[in-house]
């Protein structure tokens, strides 16, 4: 049955479309962002896909955010933002609005699989209303949880580096340099990490006018680590009176590397009760089956 022209223009407006977010997509996947460091260098830093397809949208709903009523969650938004290494490629706005465009872009795609795979099965028909809205709020909850992971991830490498940049400044402090000195040569490691960034924007902000307290405390409100404030409290209270740094980073070193231990101590003893679930759902059942088995089978051909 041939097509009517109005549904042969849906048929090219739907396809054409598909061919725009198609080639949206391509090249938003080939874009490569950076992010500027303190000292002026450049580091790629890619946001996922979903966000680069989907963020020059993200103005449309900036006015659902700009009041008064919203400033707690852009100021929280914003911190974490800090946190996870993306301050300069996201705003705080732009990414509460992929909180609204992620489940909305996402959500005809998923319906629409939904019954194309309900067409194969009465099951999948049944489940079909369930499946659709699980979709659509994992969808809903994913961008807050990628955040999460962002920090995270960036949290734990500032743990690891933290020890080695503490006895680093230890030795060249007892060495005669003076800790502004020897911070400055602790962030001139070509390897740049998340530690490293911190401390280049903690030496970038004392050269421009900044207090050495003051960009400590700023580090670590952006870092947003227990172990980083308690450095930075110890190192700000020895400024303050008067206290030779060199100790107090020593002793700060050791406090830290014993937290790590503490950590991995504890990590050790809830592996055994992590590995109980997929042992007793997976291993188990295939070693009875393994062994059992043959046995059941025998037993069934000859019987009881």
């Amino acid at each position: 049955m041939p097509l009517s022209p109005l549904a042969l223009l849906s048929v090219a407006l739907w396809c054409a479309a598909g061919g725009l977010f198609a080639a949206t997509a391509f090249r938003a996947a080939g874009a490569v962002t950076y992010v500027t460091l303190a000292d002026g260098r450049q580091q790629a830093r890619a946001l996922p896909l979903v966000f680069r397809v989907l963020l020059p949208l993200a103005p449309n709903f900036r006015s659902l955010f700009s009041g008064e009523s919203a400033a707690k969650l852009r100021a929280d938004t914003r911190a974490k933002i800090v946190a996870a290494g993306y301050e300069g490629l996201l705003s705080d706005w732009e990414f509460l609005s992929m909180r609204i465009l992620v489940p909305l872009c996402t959500a005809p795609i998923w319906i629409a699989l939904v019954r194309a795979a309900s067409r194969t099965s009465p099951r999948l028909a049944a489940m079909q209303a369930p499946l659709a809205a699980l979709g659509i709020g994992l969808a809903a909850l994913w961008p807050s949880s990628w955040l999460r992971r962002a920090v995270n991830t960036r949290q734990q490498a500032i743990l690891r580096s933290l020890p080695f940049v503490l006895d680093l400044l230890t030795l060249s402090v007892e060495a005669g340099l003076d800790f502004m000195t020897a911070l400055a040569r602790c962030a001139e490691r070509p390897e740049i990490d998340p530690l490293t960034e911190e401390l280049l924007r903690v030496v970038r902000e004392t050269q421009l006018g900044s207090t050495r307290r003051d960009a400590l405390r700023a580090m670590a409100s952006r870092v947003s680590l227990p172990e980083v404030r308690s450095v930075v409290g110890s190192l700000v209270q020895a400024d303050e009176l008067g206290v030779s740094l060199g100790s107090i980073l020593r002793i700060q070193s050791e406090q830290v590397r014993a937290r790590r231990f503490e950590r991995a101590e504890k990590l050790a003893n809830e592996a055994p009760v992590k590995l109980l679930a997929p042992l007793m759902l997976f291993i188990f059942p295939s070693v009875f089956l393994v062994l059992l088995g043959p046995v059941i089978h025998q037993m069934l051909r000859t019987g009881f």
